[in-house]
């Protein structure tokens, strides 16, 4: 079977739950997810919004006040939201690309020591610190100028507070179980993240999990080799992988209109992005300094950003949009506001100056 583009984006947004919200948990929903980027403390509660029927804001930070989602550096080491019967596994499939970051001139210490001093602070993190705490702790031991790459390479998760996102600007961190290591435990978690991957995103190439995932396309095709999956052609480039059964909803499914927040994987979980994202609209979502704005997703496409400001959300399309799209998005703004509520609002202004040189074909307020 060969697949269009239209296709693979439907089958896409199926799987990422985004052509109808389902009845899950935040948890439930965030292992079917594999992981919520969460840079942004209000991100992943937009993400799942988006995802989740009748979700509210207090059902995240109970999940994280319970640490029945955790949040920690992962992914490309960035930061991500997972489940923590995950974690471990997706600790040791990643470690392996995670360690010669440190070899970065901000890391002072041998890369030989690197694991003994991630035990070592990991030790010292049972009881929720900061991190100057940790920072100060290292110095003082004989270990100063390792904090910047130990606070995303040692087992650490961000320690949830009573701040309105559960996280604040300036966060603590708490000691995470412990991952296996070595070779073997690396191929077995890369093969189980993988197969994950294409429930969660495919179909989708070797290039796509790779990049989703911050490891070379090499471990990837070894990890896939120990895989019982199905190929599909692509209109163009690689055969596309999948998880044996993945629904492949038909081209004619309709796509409801999504507000997507900051960073939202179904628009980063692909080497090859225009899946949902137009080619020409890729450069005016990600900023030059990596920031990712927020999405409007018309007929499953991109078709502009959006933020909230005072009276509404403010969503700006790059191109005309039919009126019936409006109405939608009208709907789904109010829907947002009410689950924002008095929280700060979930794009945070400073990053409003991304919006001084975007095309703005029609700017609305709605909601």
């Amino acid at each position: 079977m060969r697949l269009s583009p239209r296709r693979l984006n439907r089958s896409t947004l199926h799987r990422q739950m985004l052509l109808s919200r389902e009845r899950l948990t935040a948890p439930e929903a965030v292992r079917r997810l594999v992981a919520l980027q969460s840079q942004q403390a209000g991100s992943p509660y937009v993400a799942l919004w988006n995802r989740l029927d009748g979700l509210k804001a207090v059902d995240v930070d109970a999940a994280y006040r319970d640490r029945s989602l955790v949040k920690a550096s992962l992914h490309r080491g960035t930061l991500h939201t997972v489940h923590p019967d995950d974690y471990t596994t997706t600790r040791s499939a990643l470690l392996p690309s995670l360690r010669p970051r440190l070899g970065d001139d901000r890391f002072a210490a041998p890369l030989d020591e690197a694991d003994a001093l991630a035990t070592a602070l990991a030790a010292r993190a049972a009881t929720a610190s900061t991190g100057a705490e940790l920072d100060a702790w290292l110095a003082e031991r004989g270990s100063p100028g390792t904090w910047w790459g130990l606070r995303w390479y040692a087992p650490l998760w961000h320690a949830p507070t009573d701040a309105p996102w559960s996280f604040a600007d300036r966060p603590s961190f708490l000691a995470a179980p412990p991952a296996p290591t070595g070779d073997e435990a690396a191929a077995a978690g890369l093969a189980e993240l993988s197969r994950r991957y294409l429930a969660a995103f495919g179909p989708a190439t070797v290039a796509d999990i790779a990049q989703f995932l911050g490891v070379r396309r090499g471990r990837v095709r070894a990890a896939v080799a120990a895989l019982e999956l199905v190929e599909f052609a692509a209109e163009s480039g690689p055969p596309l992988l999948d998880v044996p059964g993945g629904p492949l909803p038909e081209e004619d499914t309709p796509a409801p209109p999504r507000l997507l927040p900051m960073w939202d994987n179904v628009l980063l979980g692909h080497q090859d992005r225009t899946r949902l994202v137009p080619a020409e609209y890729r450069k005016l979502l990600t900023r030059v300094n990596g920031d990712f704005l927020p999405a409007l997703l018309v007929d499953g496409q991109v078709a502009g950003v959006w933020r909230q400001v005072d009276g509404g959300v403010e969503a700006t399309a790059f191109a005309p949009l039919p009126p019936g799209a409006w109405a939608g998005l009208a709907e789904e703004a109010a829907s947002l506001l009410a689950f924002v509520g008095e929280r700060p609002d979930p794009v945070p202004r400073r990053h409003f100056r991304w919006w001084d040189d975007l095309p703005a074909a029609e700017v609305r307020v709605l909601g």
